[in-house]
């Protein structure tokens, strides 16, 4: 069945002849930057085009057609992945498409997007694919020209042969390449000889982006699918009785479906669901707890206080050199519930056929939307078929598949082609939110100032283990303790940009800067010499960070920011390891007028290899933006199992005019890829609470930073530099 968008019929793209079929959004510079040229459209090209890989094929035409496995949510990787693959094809990028690949297990291992790991992951089987594909191109050119392949060359999709002057496109050898096998191992360029990697290269999808073209899901339409919207259960409630009586008297609703704890409203379009969804009259009773803010404050300091907690690391002994100290330093950080907030709302086609089912729809995690539509219907996952929009933001909400079996438990009872879309306050009230968490923190120094005892105590609200046991400042003082406590809530949770590490960077950065000021020590080379103490001296077990790494970026961090340089300028420091890669950060403050005013955050990143330039400055900018926005302002609360904030009247984020100037630095440390979708926003509220506190003395111990009393006469300020 052709699959249209309701924007513009006409521009639906229908991928035939190919491995990869439906619906898949494509671009290419080449035909942008030239329009007045005439060049084969997508579907032409794959017509004719030999495939060589489960990323790539190529046309007699010499255009080349990457495929992106993973799904595209802002990260860049729908460009960054084929850049490398057409660096190791040696192919010219003007004549390069790209495709969103649909789920397919068989060609992709990881086909997925969370925990900044797609790029590490993938490197090396991306150049695999690029350079096994040259292979066979060059071995078919030499058949054809009867000279050695390794007197051949290849730049810029053309093959050359110096001795006989022959040249020619890669159009021209793929027929007899494609009969050719590759090798299983190849050997791939030295890294200086990088041509498109490490180059600032155009985001394959901006022209379609900014010109408002149809290809996110709630783009996404279906001539006959009928529409939802969904009422769900406060937390910890289940459905008691249903009146919808009046929801169906609404013109434009078909029915009004009930499974779980959810009703939902069925109808042509999506204005009339939401009048009657608001006209829906439900009785819930209780099942299990029904949790308020209050319960949460009260369960924190119940389970600081006397909880068990899970040891999940213990050097030396703490309690003995804690008693001993010559000066003791203690603190309590916390953070509340935080919604992801991506700029398009969940929303999810499905159409239930039999036994075989047809998903299409913005996820993270398209393999986790099969196996649960699979498990929901009891069918094989084979029966399944899963189709990638591109996402508007998912920070870790789109990993889940409740939207996307919302759609199909819909598509069952109507049995009929369904799309589910959320709104602003389903987004915002439906559940699966960053924990909640409370730190306890105790550090012991001798009488020098050096720091010889180090606890963390954590309670999470369904956080699992709200820890990183293993990362800095363990290996550098001899007596640890770390320890875990989990509450287990009856409000959902999820990853969130940056798990657990989104607010225990801010916690243990803050309380470093304290420790640093009772031991009388610039909190640089406070870091700097426990730094030194775990690379020269380690104790205990196992390192999570590599010591010399972090040293560069904290380093770099201190120079580039002109750290300490300027009395006029307040600065706070933070440096933080997450997701293989290292970020140090630097916030300037000036006060005007009485007032603080953030000037300035410089941020170094040590994420190895940088693929494309433009995509790894605007993944930093974009992290430090949302971790200065949460750290700021972003806070649930609860009554009875229902957040009070139900949209962004009463739920803050971050606005345009507030975001600082940002100076973002890259370190070439040598290694591979790492990643970078989240590790700059971890260090961000650190920096920015320690330079508030070294421009007034006030040191802000829980986000938000709005709501807490040391902030209540304070107005920051934001004021490019």
């Amino acid at each position: 069945m052709a699959t249209l968008t309701k924007a513009s019929r006409r521009d639906f793209l229908k991928i035939a002849g190919t491995s990869v079929g439906g619906l898949v959004i494509g671009f290419s510079w080449y035909s942008c930057d030239s329009p007045k040229m005439e060049v084969l459209s997508t579907d032409e090209i794959l017509s004719q085009a030999k495939s060589f890989n489960s990323y790539l094929s190529i046309s007699p035409t010499g255009d080349v057609v990457i495929y992106s496995p993973n799904p595209e949510l802002g990260q860049n990787i729908k460009t960054s992945f084929p850049m490398v693959v057409a660096e190791e094809l040696d192919a010219d990028w003007e004549k390069v498409r790209v495709l969103q690949a649909n789920l397919d297990t068989e060609k992709y291992d990881r086909q997925l997007t969370g925990g900044s790991g797609a790029m590490p992951h993938s490197w090396e089987r991306l150049r695999k694919a690029g350079a096994t594909a040259k292979f066979v191109l060059v071995a078919a050119a030499a058949k054809a020209w009867n000279v050695d392949a390794s007197e051949i060359t290849v730049e810029k999709g053309i093959i050359s042969h110096k001795g006989s002057g022959k040249t020619g496109h890669f159009g021209e050898f793929v027929v007899e390449a494609a009969t050719m096998t590759a090798p299983e191992e190849v050997t791939l360029k030295d890294k200086k000889d990088f041509k498109i990697i490490g180059t600032a290269v155009k985001n394959v999808d901006a022209k379609e982006m900014y010109t408002g073209k149809p290809m996110y899901g709630l783009d996404f339409y279906r001539e006959g699918m009928l529409h939802a919207m969904i009422q769900r259960a406060p937390f910890g409630m289940k459905i008691k009785s249903v009146d919808d009586s009046a929801a169906r008297g609404v013109s434009g609703v078909k029915d009004v479906v009930t499974f779980g704890t959810s009703v939902a409203v069925v109808g042509e379009s999506t204005w009339p669901l939401m009048k009657a969804k608001k006209l829906l009259r439900i009785d819930y009773e209780p099942d299990g707890a029904v949790e308020s803010t209050a319960d949460h404050d009260r369960i924190f300091a119940e389970l600081m206080a006397n909880g068990k907690g899970e040891v999940k690391r213990k050097d030396g002994d703490f309690d003995a050199a804690i008693k001993n100290a010559a000066q003791v330093v203690t603190a309590e950080y916390q953070c509340p519930f935080v919604a992801h907030s991506p700029m398009e709302p969940e929303n999810f086609f499905a159409h239930v056929q039999g036994d075989k089912v047809e998903l299409i729809g913005p996820t993270q995690t398209p393999d986790r939307a099969r196996q649960a539509t699979a498990q929901l219907l009891g069918i094989p996952p084979e029966n399944i078929t899963v189709e990638i929009t591109r996402l508007g933001g998912g920070f870790g909400r789109r990993l889940r598949a409740d939207f996307v079996e919302e759609a199909v438990e819909v598509s069952r009872a109507m049995n009929a082609p369904v799309k589910v879309t959320w709104s602003r306050e389903d987004e915002l009230t439906g559940g699966a939110y960053r924990p909640a968490v409370r730190y306890r923190f105790e550090a012991g120094l001798d009488a020098s100032g050096n720091m010889i005892a180090y606890k963390l105590r954590g309670v999470g609200m369904n956080a699992g283990n709200c820890t990183r046991e293993n990362n800095f400042p363990s290996g550098a003082v001899e007596n640890v303790l770390i320890e875990s406590i989990e509450h287990k809530s009856s409000i959902t949770t999820n990853a969130w940009r940056a798990p657990i590490t989104n607010f225990l960077a801010y916690a243990e950065q803050s309380f470093l800067d304290e420790v640093a000021l009772a031991a009388g020590k610039d909190p640089v080379q406070f870091r700097l010499d426990l730094l030194q103490q775990a690379k020269t001296s380690p104790v205990g077990g196992e390192l999570g960070y590599d010591v010399d790494r972090m040293i560069g970026v904290v380093k770099a961090a201190a120079e580039k920011s002109n750290w300490g340089k300027d009395p006029n300028v307040k600065q706070g420091f933070s440096v933080y390891y997450s997701h293989r890669s290292y970020v140090a950060q630097v916030a300037d403050i000036v006060m005007e007028g009485g007032s603080p005013v953030l000037k300035k955050v410089t941020a170094v990143t040590d994420c190895g290899m940088v693929v494309n330039p433009t995509g790894a400055n605007h993944q930093v900018r974009g992290g430090i933006v949302d971790g200065m926005g949460h750290a700021m302002y972003g806070n649930l609360t609860f009554e009875n199992g229902v957040p009070k904030q139900k949209n962004f009247d009463s739920y803050r984020l971050i606005r345009m005019k507030e975001v600082p100037e940002i100076d973002t630095h890259f370190l070439d440390t040598g290694f591979d890829p790492t990643g970078l979708g989240e590790p700059a926003l971890p260090p961000t509220g650190g920096a920015i609470a320690n330079a508030i506190f070294s421009a007034t003395g006030r040191r802000l111990r829980s986000q938000p930073f709005i709501e807490q009393k040391e902030f209540s006469d304070i107005k920051l300020e934001i004021r490019r530099a």
